[in-house]
């Protein structure tokens, strides 16, 4: 079981969302920001009650403890370890939801500048930053958010997240198909022109 559900920014309603969600929407800068936080934890929480069963304002959220350090900063869960497993992604006017009954992760970003790209390509993967090399400079921006929306994916899904430091080691191309990743299943999502995403599966329901 996968779904995946693109999500726009919608006028403001944080009538679902708990005390932590309010706050951090009411931290948010932007009204559009503001707006499409709200839009997609509302469409998180509407998924999870129904494949729960209950109220989506009563659905209770948690951290997993971190792979490297095990402080509760891992991927989010529901609490009590019911329900799919979930990950979110948002970005400048787009978001991202997965969810899948094994570990998953999500990415979605909106193409970035050739600037930007030449700036942040020295952190990918030696083969990565010699595919983006080979490539028309036109052509770079999404051959780089592609790349860059895989490694997102698959570090959210095992919880690493971007502090793990592995940007540069793991390998998952910036060609239309991604390089294989051991233990995961990494696809790219379709999106609006303007934007890439991804996601990751994790292979089997073992450890």
């Amino acid at each position: 079981m996968t779904e995946i559900q693109l999500v726009r920014p919608a006028p403001l309603d944080v009538s679902l969302l708990d005390a932590e969600e309010r706050r951090r929407a009411a931290a948010l800068r932007r009204p559009a920001d503001r707006e499409l936080y709200a839009a997609a934890h509302t469409a998180l929480r509407r998924r999870l009650g129904r494949y729960l069963g209950v109220d989506p304002a009563a659905v209770e959220l948690m951290r997993l403890p971190c792979p490297l350090c095990g402080d509760p900063h891992g991927r989010p869960a529901v609490a009590g370890g019911v329900g799919p497993h979930f990950s979110l992604s948002h970005t400048d006017g787009l978001a991202l939801l997965a969810f899948a009954d094994r570990p998953v992760g999500a990415d979605v970003e909106r193409l970035p500048s050739g600037s930007v790209v030449a700036d942040v390509a020295r952190s990918l993967h030696p083969r990565e930053q010699t595919e983006l090399a080979e490539l028309p400079p036109s052509d770079r921006p999404l051959a780089f958010a592609r790349c860059w929306t895989r490694k997102e994916a698959c570090l959210k899904g095992t919880g690493e997240g971007l502090a793990g430091g592995r940007m540069a080691s793991l390998l998952v191309g910036t060609a239309p198909t991604p390089v294989e990743v051991q233990g995961w299943t990494v696809e790219d999502v379709a999106t609006p022109e303007g934007y890439a995403a991804a996601i990751a599966i994790k292979d089997s329901l073992t450890p």
